[in-house]
Formats: structure tokens, C-alpha cells, sequence
């Protein structure tokens, strides 16, 4: 079956719980040492935010979410905040928490928001389970 052009690519990047954060920071490293312009990348987590964004947010919500508009760097998000994350080229989803619950609320969601290409950071079985036909 062909791939529809319209959809994003989807990289799937095995990792467990506990080390899907690191391997969607990994997974960043690279867009970013191969060219991608650091305001492409949008990175989710499902569990523990990932440090930079417990960093910003201590400044509070409205200086976190004007970097986001801004646009000129990676944005770094929890997972429940998809829906108000803007549309970027890549986005990394880090499956670092909350299961397949987690997994089958945020993909979804996160593959729309990607232009070009959705990383999923995480257990396969829990991916699969999650992305399930849309892979």
C-alpha cells in the first residue's frame, strides 16, 4: 500500500519508560547537527516534563507560551498541552510515562501537528498499540 503523501513520515524509536526522554533529546541532537533550524522541532513528554520546560515555566505560563510563538527554538511541552502547541515539521513525542493511555491520547494529536515527520520515543508494543493503522 502506498504512503499518503499528505501524512507526516513516522520514525519509531525503541526506548524504554525511563529512557524515552533521553532518546527523544538524542533524537533532537540529530535533527539539529544535520541542519533542521532548532524552530522546527516541537518535543512532547507524556510523564515528567523534560527539564527545560520546568526551567521556563517557573517564569510562568505567559513568558513559557511567547517562546512558543516566537517559533526560534525547540519547544519543549507535556504532552497535555498538544492541542494548544502550534503546528511545527517535526514533531518528537518521548513515551516517558503514563502507558498506552498516555500513548493513544497524545499520538494521535501530535501526528497532526506534524508537518513532516512524527518521532515516537518509546516501547513498541505501547506504540503499536497506540498508533495502531495510523503508522
Amino acid at each position: 500500500m502506498a504512503k499518503d503523501p499528505s501524512q507526516p513520515q513516522v520514525q519509531l524509536i525503541p526506548a524504554p519508560a525511563d529512557g524515552a526522554l533521553d532518546a527523544a533529546e538524542e533524537a533532537v541532537d540529530l535533527l539539529l547537527d544535520s541542519g533542521r533550524p532548532p524552530g522546527d522541532v516541537l518535543l512532547l513528554t507524556t510523564g515528567d516534563q523534560h527539564p527545560w520546560a520546568v526551567h521556563e515555566l517557573s517564569f510562568g505560563e505567559a513568558a513559557y507560551w511567547a517562546q512558543h510563538d516566537a517559533g526560534d527554538d525547540v519547544f519543549y511541552a507535556d504532552a497535555a498541552a498538544v492541542a494548544r502547541a502550534a503546528t511545527r515539521p517535526v514533531v518528537v513525542v518521548a513515551l516517558n510515562g503514563g502507558g498506552e493511555a498516555a500513548a493513544a491520547t497524545v499520538l494521535p494529536p501530535a501526528l497532526a501537528k506534524a508537518g513532516a515527520l512524527l518521532i515516537v520515543c518509546g516501547e513498541p508494543q505501547v506504540i503499536n498499540a497506540a498508533l495502531g493503522a495510523h503508522a
